[in-house]
């Protein structure tokens, strides 16, 4: 997937990792990059089309979808971490609502698009869907899970053109990060090494140096090796309708 003179959406690009990935999008020549942001965006580049996007939001994904009209990449960037112990659901549901259940929503809303292009989906998630980060729990919990989506979306799309991607981001130095005093990537780093995985056909990316630092592991490991083993039950007439 060579980004150059194609269509890309980014979710949660206002800040942060999201807004280098606009940024890194246009380096390498993107046609056209939708900016979904739940507040207000000021790019002057005449390429990036801001887009109102609340991944919880139902309606504003279905409006989405008919503004963007074509796409070729889609970056389920959007995503949320609180500080936890375990102690309320209300919690939990809060991630879950955004880190899992707003990248299948709008992953469903755009999958018709990214079939007619032949595209990608990324999914930005985090070395937390490996191993539970216990000051941030339910941000680990939703990271899993999404992980376990992205998989099963990889398997059941195999062979319909769409190829799906997972990040395994380290800590990125952005408001999320704040409170962890650790070595930490800029946001442009990552953003590169997202766009480079991408472009270099890799299924499991790992842009950053905390996350590099376990991407052999994770790639020769007996979790990756099941993941194999278990895609092999996708039958072709069940792939072809995911």
């Amino acid at each position: 997937m060579n980004v150059a003179n194609k269509t890309v959406l980014i979710t949660g690009a206002n800040r942060g990792i999201g807004r280098a990935l606009v940024d890194e999008a246009l380096k390498r020549g993107a046609k056209r990059v939708y900016a979904g942001t739940r507040s207000a965006l000021q790019i002057a580049d005449q390429r990036v089309t801001p887009l109102a996007l609340d991944v919880t939001n139902a309606s504003q994904i279905e409006r989405a979808v008919k503004e963007v009209g074509e796409l070729d990449v889609l970056i389920n960037n959007a995503g949320v971490a609180i500080y936890d112990c375990l102690g309320s659901s209300e919690v939990i549901e809060q991630h879950l609502a955004v880190n899992f259940l707003g990248v299948f929503r709008v992953t469903q809303a755009f999958l018709p698009l990214l079939k007619r292009s032949n595209g990608a989906i990324v999914n930005n998630l985090s070395l937390a869907a490996l191993a539970p980060v216990p000051v941030v729990p339910a941000y680990s919990i939703s990271k899993a899970a999404a992980l376990n989506m992205t998989e099963s979306f990889r398997a059941l799309l195999a062979g319909q053109g769409v190829t799906v991607h997972a990040v395994f981001l380290g800590p990125i130095d952005t408001e999320m990060s704040r409170g962890f005093e650790i070595p930490k990537t800029s946001p442009q780093s990552a953003a590169w090494g997202i766009f480079d995985g991408l472009e270099q056909g890799q299924e499991d990316i790992f842009p950053d140096r905390a996350s590099e630092s376990i991407a052999d592991g994770w790639r020769s490991g007996i979790a990756k090796a099941l993941e194999r083993q278990f895609a092999a039950f996708v039958q072709p007439q069940a792939a072809s309708a995911a």
